[in-house]
C-alpha cells in the first residue's frame, strides 16, 4: 500500500487494564493488516516509564503516535475506529 516506507509508532497505555489491552489488540490488527512488515511499534506503559511519556507530552492514554515518516501525528483515546486511526496516522488514500 505504501511502497517501502517504514513506519515508527510509538503506543503509550497505562498498566494492562482491559482499555489498554483492546488497544493493542486493535491497533496491532490495524497495522498488521494495512502495514504488514513496514512498520515498528513500541508500546510504552506510561507507570513504568514515565520518562518517556514526559518526554512525549502524554495527557492521556491510550495515546498513538506516529514518528515516522515525517510529519508526526497523533492519535488519543478511542482507537475502535479504523478509518479516524487510519486517517490519523495518515495512512488512508484521500477518497
Amino acid at each position: 500500500m505504501m511502497g517501502n516506507t517504514m513506519y515508527q509508532i510509538r503506543l503509550y497505555i497505562v498498566d494492562a487494564t482491559k482499555s489498554s489491552t483492546k488497544a493493542v489488540q486493535e491497533l496491532e490488527a490495524l497495522l498488521e493488516d494495512k502495514l504488514k512488515g513496514q512498520y515498528s511499534l513500541k508500546i510504552i506503559d506510561v507507570l513504568t516509564e514515565p520518562e518517556l511519556a514526559e518526554a512525549d507530552k502524554i495527557l492521556a492514554t491510550p495515546t498513538v503516535i506516529k514518528t515516522a515518516p515525517a510529519p508526526e501525528t497523533r492519535i488519543i483515546g478511542d482507537l475502535s475506529d479504523s478509518e479516524k486511526v487510519l486517517a490519523g496516522l495518515g495512512l488512508e488514500e484521500p477518497s
